[in-house]
């Protein structure tokens, strides 16, 4: 019993003193042990430490042959921490201000990982994605032969399709606000607002993985307007879906809404025909 009292009261004596000597170094003016301890910090994964010993050391840094590597591991300690927006900062930082730094290609890539990681939920307002489409792109452009291209190029590709589904939900909203005249201050109609955020998508993102979707909403969209057109709209607008229909039909052979829209069509098609019959009569 007493030797372990023993062994604890050592054991809390070492952590005390350990903690104490971390403390004295956080505080310490000589910046020479305290960047080597953010460095200790870093390979042993402490990062919060790593960034609290850094805080303040980055602009006494500056002008020094440490300069690069303590901003450079702040942004990528930061990033490890999983603060992206704060880490693209610090990359941003980087590579703005060493432009031919040693690590300045990793800056730029790794500025638009982190905004790729920070991006929100499709549903949700897509500025951050946006954003992080450009710094991969600028990346890019700035080191088109790079051992990270295809990564940069399949996360872009990735954005994208978020781009490309936060407007497929917009275009189904308007779907499925239908008639209602609410919101359509300036006259236009809610399916008309859903062909052309559906042609607008397709038109800008030809090889989207949801052109089937959008094409398959662009369709009804079409049938739903010329349904609730004036008697002198709706030839046009039928003839319209029909042209969409036989469109989707080529691209599509196989696809889960093919019955579903064979029965549009048919509708449409009987719209036509009762037209042009009581034309010839």
């Amino acid at each position: 019993m007493m030797k372990k009292n023993i062994f604890y009261i050592l054991l809390a004596v070492v952590l005390v003193s350990s903690c104490g000597s971390k403390a004295k170094v956080a505080m310490s003016t000589d910046y020479e042990q305290r960047y080597e301890a953010a460095k200790q910090a870093y390979a042993e994964g402490h990062y919060t430490r790593c960034c609290n010993l850094l805080a303040d050391m980055i602009v006494v840094m500056k002008g020094t042959d440490k300069a690069q590597e303590s901003l450079y591991m702040m942004a990528m300690a930061q990033y490890n921490l999983g603060d992206y927006e704060t880490a693209a900062t610090y990359f941003k930082q980087f590579y703005t201000s060493y432009p031919k730094g040693e690590f300045s290609e990793l800056a730029r890539y790794n500025a638009g990982k982190a905004l790729y990681n920070s991006t929100p939920d499709a549903r949700l307002d897509q500025s951050a994605t946006a954003e992080a489409i450009s710094e991969l792109q600028t990346f890019l452009d700035y080191f088109p032969g790079s051992q990270y291209t295809d990564r940069a190029q399949n996360m872009i590709f990735e954005l994208q399709d978020k781009l490309v589904e936060k407007e497929y939900y917009s275009a189904k909203l308007y779907y499925d606000l239908g008639s209602y005249f609410g919101n359509c201050t300036e006259g236009g109609s809610n399916y008309e607002a859903c062909v052309v955020t559906c042609q607008n998508t397709l038109k800008d993102y030809p090889y989207t993985k949801l052109r089937e979707e959008l094409y398959y909403l662009n369709f009804k969209a079409k049938y739903e307007l010329a349904e609730q057109s004036v008697l002198e709209k709706q030839q046009e607008r039928y003839r319209d879906a029909i042209d969409d229909y036989f469109g989707f039909k080529n691209e599509f052979p196989d696809s889960k809404y093919t019955k579903e829209l064979d029965k549009l069509y048919a509708s449409a098609l009987k719209h036509v025909n009762l037209e042009e019959d009581e034309e010839d009569l």
